[in-house]
C-alpha cells in the first residue's frame, strides 16, 4: 500500500489517497444495482479472505453496516448519472402566498389569546413565499433516514430541536400526541362536533375528499364564516387547523390536512401543552426519509424550516433576501429573516457545488447571536426517539456535535425506533441521554473539530459526494484533510468568500494579479 498528498493551491484543501498494488490484475464488474461484488477467488486464495472483503458501493459506502437502506436512495443512482425523471428536482409546495393572503393582520381578541396560548402563533408569519425547489432538492438527496442527518464532504449535519426553536419560536417541551384512528364517519362527527358545521355539510365535504381529510380552502371559509358571527371557537378551531396544515402538518396532497388533527383542538386551553417543536421535525424528518428515495417524486412537510435552515447555515450555497440583519432583530423567529429570492443554479448545478463544501463554508452555531430569545434548553442534546402520532423517526444530536460546539466523535450506532416501547418515559427523563452524547465529547477548540478517524470511519459508511470524478469510472472517493482555519466566524465567513472567487477564477498564487487577494486569505484564516 501506498499513500500520498495532493494539495490544491486554489483551495488550500488538502487530500489524503491510498491504493493498493495486486500481484495479479482482477476485473470487479459491478451488478445491476451499481453494487460491487465480494471479488472471485485469485488462485490459492482462502475463502476466509474473501469472506472478509466487505462489499460496497462505487462512492461508497464501502462498510453497509450503517445505511442499510442505500440500495433504495437516489445518491446511488445520481452517482451513475441516473435521475429521477425528466424534472431532476422534487416537487415541493409551500403554502405561503395563501396563507398570507388568509392571515389577518390582526385576530379578534377573543381569538388571539386562544393562538397565543397554543404555542403556535409564530407560524402565522414564518413562510417563505416561495420555495426554492432546486436548493431545497439539492439538500434531499444527501439526506438518510437510518441517521436522521445530511451527509456532506465533511461528516453529518442535521435539523436540530435548537433549530427549530431558533427558527420557529415553537416550543420545544411538551407531551407527545397519540392520536385514536379516525374514520371517514369519525371526520363527519368531528367537522360537526368542533366546527360548527352542519351534519350534511360535513359528509358533503369528507365524501369529496375521499378519506378522513378536511381542505384548507375549506376550514378557511369555515373561519371567515364563525368569524362574523362571532363563535369564537368554531373560528379559532378552523383556523388553527389550516395554520398547522398550511405549515408543520403540510402532506404532499397540497391542499388537503388530515382531519385527526382537529382533535388535538378540542380543548383550546389544554392544546400549549404538546411539543410542537417535536411534531414539526418528525413529520419534516419523515418526509425527507421518503423524498431521499429514488422511487419518490415530492417532499411534504414544511418546506421553509428546510430552506431557512439551509440559508442560516450555508451562507454561500443558493440565493436568497434577508429582510433584516440579526443584530436589527427585534425578538421575531429566524425564519423571517429570509424572503425569496428565485435561483439560478439548476439542482444539477448545486450537487458538485455541496460536494466541494468545506468545514469552513458552514456557519456551525448560527444561533448565538438569538439567545436573548430563545435560550439554549440542554433537551435538544436528547439522543432517543421522537413521536409525533404513529410516527417514529430517530433524533441523534451525537451525529452533528459541531452544530452545538462540540467536537465530533465516531457516533454509536443508530437506534431501532422499531423496538422502543417507553419513548415518553425516555423523553420525560431525558437528562442521562444528554450526559451520554457530551460526556464522550469535549468543547470543540475550533468551529468544526473532529477526533482523530472521524473522517476516514465517515468515508467508509458514508457516500458523502454525490458526484463522481470521473462520470465514466467511477472510483474511491479520498478522505479530505481540512486545514484548521479562522475560529472567530466573521473572519471564516471572509475566508469562504475570498477563497470561493478564487476557486471560480482559477487563481494561482503565483499569480502577481491575484497576491493581494490570497495575502488577505492568509490573514484571515490566521485569526
Amino acid at each position: 500500500m501506498y499513500t500520498g498528498t495532493l494539495k490544491s493551491k486554489s483551495s488550500g484543501l488538502k487530500i489524503v489517497y491510498r491504493n493498493t498494488s495486486l500481484k495479479c490484475s482482477v476485473v470487479r464488474r459491478r451488478g445491476a444495482d451499481g453494487r460491487i461484488p465480494v471479488r472471485t477467488l485469485d488462485r490459492g486464495a482462502s475463502s476466509s479472505a474473501a469472506a472478509a472483503e466487505p462489499t460496497g458501493y462505487p462512492g461508497g459506502p464501502y462498510d453497509t453496516s450503517l445505511l442499510v437502506k442505500y440500495e433504495h436512495h437516489v445518491a446511488r443512482h445520481i452517482w451513475f448519472g441516473e435521475e429521477r425523471g425528466p424534472k431532476k428536482e422534487l416537487k415541493v409546495a409551500g403554502h405561503g402566498l395563501k396563507l398570507n393572503s388568509r392571515v389577518p393582520l390582526a385576530l379578534p381578541p377573543q381569538m388571539e389569546s386562544w393562538v397565543s396560548r397554543s404555542g403556535l402563533a409564530s407560524l402565522q408569519r414564518t413562510s417563505l413565499n416561495k420555495i426554492d425547489t432546486n436548493l431545497v432538492s439539492a439538500f434531499v438527496e444527501r439526506w438518510h433516514l437510518e441517521t436522521s442527518s445530511f451527509h456532506m464532504p465533511f461528516g453529518e449535519m442535521s435539523i436540530t430541536l435548537d433549530d427549530v426553536a431558533c427558527l420557529l419560536h415553537l416550543p420545544i417541551r411538551g407531551i407527545f400526541w397519540s392520536p385514536q384512528d379516525v374514520t371517514e364517519e369519525l371526520a363527519v362527527e368531528l367537522a360537526v362536533d368542533y366546527l360548527g358545521v352542519s351534519q350534511s355539510q360535513a359528509q358533503s365535504h369528507v365524501r369529496s375528499c375521499r378519506g378522513s381529510y378536511y381542505k384548507l380552502e375549506w376550514l378557511y371559509d369555515i373561519f371567515v364564516h364563525h368569524r362574523a358571527a362571532s363563535s369564537w371557537a368554531y373560528a379559532t378551531r378552523a383556523y388553527l387547523l389550516m395554520l398547522v396544515g398550511s405549515t408543520i402538518f403540510a402532506d404532499k396532497t397540497f391542499t388537503l390536512v388530515e382531519a385527526r388533527y382537529l382533535l388535538l383542538f378540542r380543548d383550546l386551553d389544554g392544546c400549549s401543552g404538546y411539543s410542537w417543536g417535536a411534531a414539526a421535525l418528525v413529520t419534516l424528518y419523515r418526509y425527507l426519509g421518503d423524498a431521499s428515495m429514488y422511487s419518490c417524486k415530492q417532499l411534504g412537510g414544511y418546506p421553509t424550516l428546510l430552506q431557512c435552515w439551509i440559508h442560516e447555515y450555508f451562507p454561500t450555497v443558493g440565493k436568497r433576501g434577508e429582510n433584516w440583519n440579526p443584530a436589527g432583530n427585534c425578538g421575531l423567529p429566524r425564519a423571517m429573516r429570509w424572503s425569496y429570492r428565485q435561483g439560478v443554479l439548476k439542482v444539477d448545478d448545486l450537487r458538485p457545488i455541496l460536494d466541494e463544501l468545506t468545514p469552513t463554508d458552514v456557519i456551525w452555531r448560527p444561533f448565538e447571536d438569538h439567545r436573548a430569545w430563545r435560550v439554549f434548553d440542554e433537551i435538544c442534546l436528547y439522543r432517543g426517539c421522537l413521536k409525533w402520532g404513529e410516527t417514529v423517526v430517530p433524533y441523534l444530536p451525537d451525529r452533528c456535535l459541531r452544530q452545538f460546539g462540540y467536537r465530533q466523535y465516531v457516533p454509536s450506532p443508530p437506534l431501532d425506533c422499531m423496538m422502543a416501547t417507553d419513548i415518553d418515559v425516555d423523553w420525560i427523563s431525558y437528562h442521562q441521554s444528554v450526559v451520554d452524547v457530551i460526556g464522550s465529547s469535549s468543547v470543540a477548540t475550533t468551529p468544526f473539530e473532529v477526533v482523530d478517524g472521524y473522517l476516514e470511519w465517515y468515508y467508509r459508511v458514508s457516500h458523502p459526494r454525490l458526484v463522481p470524478p470521473h462520470r465514466d469510472a467511477p472510483r474511491e472517493v479520498p478522505v479530505p484533510v481540512y486545514d484548521a482555519g479562522p475560529s472567530d466566524p466573521d473572519w471564516a465567513r471572509v475566508s469562504t468568500l475570498i477563497r470561493r472567487y478564487l476557486r471560480q477564477v482559477n487563481a494561482e498564487e503565483e499569480d502577481p494579479q491575484f497576491s493581494d487577494l490570497f495575502e488577505a486569505l492568509h490573514i484571515s484564516r490566521s485569526h
